[in-house]
C-alpha cells in the first residue's frame, strides 16, 4: 500500500483537531468548571468521555485489542462516513465496493459526492478476486462485507489477505455479523497489514441496535487519523453507560449466539426440504438467503401474516430472493408454518 499520510485528503493533512475541555486535562477532579456545564447533578448534565476510555478497554478486552487500536462511531455507519471524509476528496477520487452488498456504501459515497466503482460477485456468490485487484486499482477505499449481506456467506481469510496486500489504498472488511460465523474475525491482522480496516457492530450479536453502537479496529496511526476528524463527544453518555453494563454479561449474550444458530440450522433443514424453494443459500450469519419463484407474493403474503421479511429481490444477482433474520424459537416457528400454509 501507499504511506498512510499520502492517502488522507491533502487539505487534511495539517488539520487540528477541535480539543474538547476533558482533553484538556488528566488526573482526578470533583469540581468542573470547565465545559459551560448545567452544575445541578441529574445524571447527564455532564459530557461523556470523549474517548470513551472504560467502554474501550472493555471491547478491547473481548475483541483481544488495545484501546489504541479502536474507534467507537454512531453504529458502523459512522465509521464508513468518516473514512470517506478522511480520505476522499469530493468530486475527485473514487472507492471501490462488491455487490450485492451493504446499501450504506453506496449511500456514503453519493453523500460524499465520491464515485462508486461496485464490483460483481461471482454468481455463487464468491468473491472474484482477480477481477476486484484489477478494478480497484485508483481507488482510495475498497469495501468487503464478510460474512456478506445480503448473501450470508463468508470469503476465503487468504482471498481477503491477498487483496488488502496487493491494493494500493485502505481496504475495510465489514465484520457486522462476524460473531455468527465459524470463520475467525480479521483483525488479528492489522498489525502485519497496516492498511486493513475492520469493521464491527453491537448491533447484531450483541443485541444493543437500538444504541447504535459500531467500531473500527486498525493500526493505531489510522485510529489517530480517524480521531482527528470526528465530532468530540460522538458517542453519549447513555449509550456509553449502557453497553458497558450489557458488556459485563458477555457469557448471555454467547448463549444467545448459540441458540440463534443453532435456530438456524433448524430454519435451513426446513427450508432445504421445500422444493418449490428454488435455493437456499448456506447462511454463515444470522440470516438466511431463498431464492423463489414470485417471492413478491411470498413477501407480501407473510406481511399479511404480520411477520416482516426483507425482499432483496432488486439488488444485483438477487432476483426473487427473500432474506429471512433469524427470530427466536417461537417466531421461527411462526414462520415456518405459514411458509407451509403458502405453499400448501
Amino acid at each position: 500500500m501507499k504511506n498512510l499520510n499520502e492517502l488522507i485528503r491533502p487539505d487534511l493533512q495539517d488539520i487540528k483537531p477541535y480539543s474538547s475541555a476533558r482533553d484538556e486535562f488528566e488526573g482526578e477532579a470533583s469540581i468542573f468548571l470547565d465545559a459551560n456545564e448545567n452544575p445541578f447533578e441529574n445524571g447527564v448534565n455532564r459530557y461523556p468521555d470523549p474517548l470513551q476510555r472504560k467502554l474501550k478497554e472493555r471491547i478491547g478486552d473481548i475483541k483481544g485489542v488495545s484501546v489504541n487500536q479502536l474507534f467507537l462511531g454512531n453504529g458502523s455507519d459512522e465509521c464508513i462516513d468518516l473514512l470517506f471524509r478522511l480520505f476522499c476528496v469530493p468530486g475527485k477520487d473514487r472507492v471501490s465496493a462488491i455487490s450485492p452488498s451493504y446499501g450504506m456504501y453506496s449511500v456514503s459515497a453519493k453523500i460524499n459526492n465520491i464515485e462508486l466503482n461496485e464490483i460483481l460477485l461471482n454468481e455463487d456468490f464468491s468473491l472474484p478476486v482477480d477481477q476486484i485487484i484489477e478494478s480497484s486499482k485508483g481507488s482510495k477505499l475498497l469495501f468487503i462485507c464478510s460474512p456478506n449481506n445480503p448473501t450470508a456467506n463468508s470469503f476465503e481469510v487468504g482471498d481477503m489477505l491477498r487483496i488488502a496486500r496487493e491494493f494500493e489504498g485502505i481496504v475495510v472488511i465489514d465484520e457486522a455479523y462476524i460473531d455468527f460465523s465459524d470463520q475467525p474475525s480479521l483483525s488479528k491482522f492489522i498489525q502485519e497489514q497496516s492498511n486493513l480496516v475492520i469493521s464491527q457492530t453491537l448491533s447484531k450479536a450483541y443485541g444493543m441496535a437500538g444504541i447504535r453502537l459500531g467500531l473500527m479496529i486498525a493500526s493505531t496511526e489510522l485510529i489517530g487519523w480517524v480521531n482527528k476528524v470526528k465530532p468530540p463527544y460522538n458517542i453519549n453518555l447513555l449509550t456509553q453507560n449502557f453497553a458497558l453494563q450489557k458488556l459485563q454479561h458477555i457469557g448471555q449474550t454467547e448463549k444467545e449466539i448459540l441458540l440463534i444458530k443453532e435456530e438456524r440450522s433448524r430454519l435451513e433443514k426446513f427450508l432445504n426440504a421445500e422444493s418449490r424453494i428454488l435455493n437456499v443459500y448456506p447462511s454463515d450469519a444470522n440470516f438466511i438467503l431463498i431464492r423463489v419463484e414470485g417471492a413478491d407474493d411470498l413477501y407480501d403474503y407473510l406481511i399479511k401474516k404480520g411477520v416482516v421479511v426483507r425482499n432483496r429481490s432488486k439488488q444485483p444477482l438477487c432476483s426473487n430472493t427473500l432474506r429471512l433474520t433469524v427470530g427466536t424459537p417461537e417466531e421461527n416457528n411462526k414462520l415456518m408454518e405459514f411458509i407451509n400454509t403458502y405453499f400448501s
